[in-house]
């Protein structure tokens, strides 16, 4: 059963499309392409065919006319069964490829309306008006989908509005992908930020709780900035001497790190954007068996304070994010019994395998 996943933005290994969806679609017998845009050529690897349209050429809009009009074309000439799609601007060949009589799937990464409000760039009544049109947009287009699939229960029910069949597919970890360290003692005093490094997800109070933090402590740095100039600006801050920056790693990199570290950091900021998102870092800091310190976003403390796995702080205040790093290195005993009750809730709810049933589920049911 011939199945493609589309995308004109995302990184051919991006951890939901590849290391996730199109590996485990492919482990369940499906014929698997995955077609980008990222001019580094094809592939095979996991099972999967990866498909390269080409390098994106021009900026934005260039990228929603010429890549998206290549994706389609690869798209049509793959002939598969069921489409599904993972960028908002693929939409329209969405509808297309639903006139030629294919199955198609919409996969709502992020809240796109909310996305918009988000965006610091933009003038306050122009991401309204922006954000009001990509709404419009989803409701009239997205109601004449086969399904839609989303990655946290709460895109889930906004969209059980305009089509009846929508699953969420929480992007929880792979728990075979991290390794616990069972020797406590032996770990560094080391904290952890794994991901994207921009100033909403708090990489500027970060680095400054670092000045006030009392225990010899260091933070690994793991991930990429995605502004220059914030680069610059955070490595002035004397935090920043207490910083080991790693840059991009992969899945076996990450693990490491993970297992030497006493905590992982996620002090996003409270943005409209974040308020109802579930961070893949947060559950891969409970996979890893290590203590979380999370923003004091209502349904992220929810979770951690039921799985007694972390402590919750105002993200955009360094000394209370000091406060917590310096609790946790200073009380071992407890922060390894937090790491633990956060393993636990990972091996028993925040875990792939449960999502990859509900994706297997949703496939059969489209094709039987």
């Amino acid at each position: 059963m011939k199945v493609a996943h589309l995308t004109s933005v995302h990184p051919r290994y991006d951890t939901r499309i590849f290391i996730k969806m199109t590996s485990s679609l492919a482990q369940h017998g499906y014929s698997v392409s995955l077609v980008v845009a990222d001019g580094k050529g094809d592939e095979f690897k996991n099972g999967v065919a990866i498909i390269d349209v080409g390098i994106k050429q021009g900026g934005r809009l260039s990228r929603i006319t010429r890549t998206v009009a290549k994706v389609f074309i690869k798209a049509k000439e793959l002939d598969a069964e069921i489409y599904h799609l993972h960028d908002p601007e693929l939409i329209p060949i969405g509808l297309k490829l639903r006139k030629l009589g294919k199955k198609v799937i919409f996969d709502a990464h992020e809240d796109l309306p909310k996305q918009i409000l988000s965006k610091a760039y933009l003038n306050k009544n122009v991401a309204k008006a922006l954000s009001y049109l990509a709404f419009l947009f989803e409701n009239l287009t997205l109601k004449k989908f086969d399904a839609i699939v989303t990655a946290t229960p709460y895109i889930r029910d906004k969209f059980k509005k305009i089509n009846s069949n929508v699953v969420d597919v929480n992007n929880y970890p792979k728990i075979e992908e991290f390794t616990v360290e069972s020797d406590w003692p032996s770990k560094s005093n080391q904290i952890t930020y794994i991901g994207g490094i921009t100033q909403v997800r708090g990489i500027c109070e970060l680095i400054k709780s670092l000045e006030y933090i009392n225990k010899d402590t260091r933070l690994a740095l793991v991930g990429s900035f995605s502004e220059p100039q914030l680069y610059d600006e955070v490595k002035r801050y004397q935090g920043w001497n207490k910083v080991d920056e790693l840059g991009w790693l992969d899945r076996l990199g990450v693990n490491n790190i993970l297992s030497q570290s006493i905590a992982g950091i996620v002090t996003l900021h409270k943005t409209i954007n974040y308020k109802d998102a579930l961070p893949v870092k947060m559950f891969e800091y409970m996979a890893a068996g290590i203590t979380v310190i999370s923003s004091d976003v209502p349904l992220w403390q929810d979770i951690i304070e039921d799985a007694n796995c972390g402590l919750c702080v105002d993200p955009q205040s360094p000394k209370a994010i000091a406060k917590a790093i310096d609790y946790l290195i200073s009380n071992p005993e407890e922060a390894k019994r937090m790491g633990e009750n956060g393993r636990k809730a990972a091996l028993t709810k925040y875990n792939w395998k449960i999502e990859e049933q509900k994706l297997i589920t949703l496939y059969k049911q489209l094709l039987p």
